[in-house]
């Protein structure tokens, strides 16, 4: 409980959403290798469903993973 009230003092939100908001982050630097695909990514940053992964991609970055891909 004392983890949970420092990050939400830090960061204004639960450690679930931090800990979220950073493997964002890291499957963004993966997306730009176009050798692996959106699933691919998705797995390897510790998301249980690419459907989840991209639904999350499009709330925190305001397009989806193939979107980002494409620019």
């Amino acid at each position: 409980s004392q983890v949970f009230r420092k990050v939400k003092a830090l960061t204004g939100g639960s450690p679930s959403v931090l800990i979220r908001t950073i493997r964002l982050h890291k499957s963004r630097e993966l997306l730009k290798d176009p050798s692996r695909t959106i699933a691919e990514v998705a797995y390897e940053v510790g998301f249980s469903s690419p459907a989840y992964f991209s639904t999350m991609f499009l709330e925190a970055f305001g397009q989806t993973p193939s979107e980002f891909r494409a620019f």
